[in-house]
């Protein structure tokens, strides 16, 4: 006996199964966002510097939240196919969704200082750390 799970089909899905290849093309879209960002992250003396991979989201779908130590990163995707006058629409698929990732750091952020540069399907963020207020001794009496 396999110990397989057995994929469930749509109606759909095996409607197109049994057509012969090349009755219909499929569009081509790519790969929708996965459903973890990928993220490099990097710390030198001064800051962190984080990488995130978000392709095919525009600059404007982008949130990055930063309160203390944590960092929330989260997108809004959208694929839409565009009709063209006098084309007949065979086979057509469109995807939207959100994506998020929240994680902390080893230590707290300066949040008034931290940039963020969006450059070909990757967010850059840079992150420089808050100084360390030194404790305040209170006296014993």
């Amino acid at each position: 006996m396999s110990n397989l799970i057995p994929r469930r089909m749509s109606l759909f899905d095996e409607f197109f199964r049994d057509l012969a290849p090349g009755f219909y093309i499929r569009p081509l879209h790519g790969e929708p966002l996965p459903q973890q960002i990928k993220v490099d992250i990097s710390e030198s003396d001064q800051a962190y510097t984080i990488s995130a991979e978000l392709p095919g989201v525009s600059k404007d779908a982008i949130h990055v939240t930063v309160e203390n130590n944590v960092v929330t990163l989260s997108a809004e995707v959208r694929q839409e196919d565009v009709k063209r006058d006098g084309d007949k629409v065979l086979h057509s698929e469109r995807y939207y969704g959100q994506v998020s990732r929240s994680f902390a750091l080893p230590s707290d952020v300066d949040e008034a200082t931290a940039s963020a540069r969006y450059e070909n399907g990757v967010l850059t963020l840079t992150l420089p750390k808050k100084a360390a207020v030194a404790g305040k001794r209170i006296r014993v009496e």
